[in-house]
């Protein structure tokens, strides 16, 4: 607790001081039940297997640390979430409402995660399954790999609610590399299409994770694979709009998924779930025919 001396003068002309005291602030880490903290620290593992299994850390941060050839799987919604000095690690990780920073010295990890912005710094060989809110950014990086994240378990759609994420809105390929080396080539690259999560980050097992049903199968991922900006395979391409009816999003998946079954070679570039105005819909349709359609949220 700190004071504070206050200053005043009375009607005689006379100086006076006050003092008071002034509370501390209180944070939610300060709130936390202290006997809890090492759950949402991981710190120090090596050669473990650490897991958080849903409703363990209800939207808390997470701060992974100093770790080096563990599996650590969250399978729950995160605030926040910090990594550290990890090396050969193997990192799941459930939606984050807010970012996800690998900082220094993280390297030769692989990393599959949901969160809103990703961003890494002084980091090397991280292969990541990715979906992103927006675009990720990497600094000072090299040899990085991307693909798009492909996962599912019984508790995911809840948790991308609770984190305020859409399985539409996902920027996985849209790299941004703040130090380009020039001469030298980009920093990054794609994982190969056919590659799953599982060929990377091992599916854990055992009774505990049983009860979850986790399915790195792409054709069951709550996420659209989505191809990015990989090279293109055909010129040829369509703009499929869904309007919001309460079961836009439901529609949205199953044409999807029978585009697929009908056409194998058929890919899903991008899908976005956004806000749109009437002026919107005039610039994009090149129409009015769809303004009260648009006004349906």
């Amino acid at each position: 607790m700190g004071c504070i001396l206050s200053c005043f003068q009375d009607p005689n002309g006379q100086m006076h001081l006050e003092e008071t005291t002034d509370e501390p602030k209180v944070y939610s880490w300060d709130k936390r039940d202290k006997s809890n903290v090492e759950n949402f620290i991981i710190d120090g593992k090596k050669g473990e297997t650490v897991s958080r299994l849903p409703g363990s850390v209800k939207g808390e941060q997470i701060i992974i640390q100093n770790c080096q050839d563990s599996n650590i799987y969250i399978f729950d919604h995160i605030a926040t979430v910090s990594v550290d000095d990890c090396i050969n690690c193997n990192i799941f990780l459930g939606p984050i409402k807010s970012r996800l920073r690998v900082y220094p010295d993280c390297k030769q990890c692989r990393v599959a995660v949901v969160c809103q912005q990703f961003r890494t710094r002084d980091c090397f060989q991280i292969d990541t399954f990715l979906l992103c809110g927006t675009q990720p950014i990497i600094e000072s990086s090299s040899r990085m790999k991307f693909a798009c994240f492909s996962f599912n378990y019984l508790e995911l759609d809840q948790q991308f609610k609770s984190a305020g994420l859409s399985i539409f809105n996902n920027n996985w390929s849209n790299i941004h590399d703040f130090t380009p080396v020039p001469d030298e080539g980009i920093n990054f690259s794609y994982i190969p299409t056919e590659s799953t999560v599982s060929d990377f980050v091992p599916v854990p097992e055992g009774e505990e994770f049983r009860s979850l049903q986790l399915s790195p199968d792409p054709n069951t991922s709550l996420v659209p694979q989505t191809w990015g900006r990989r090279r293109k395979l055909s010129d040829e391409s369509c703009l499929v709009v869904f309007f919001n009816d309460g079961s836009s999003a439901e529609r949205a998946v199953r044409l999807i998924h029978s585009l697929k079954a009908k056409n194998p070679h058929c890919v899903l570039v991008q899908s976005k779930e956004i806000l749109m105005e009437p002026d919107d819909s005039k610039r994009v349709f090149d129409s009015e025919s769809y303004v009260t359609a648009v006004q349906g949220g």
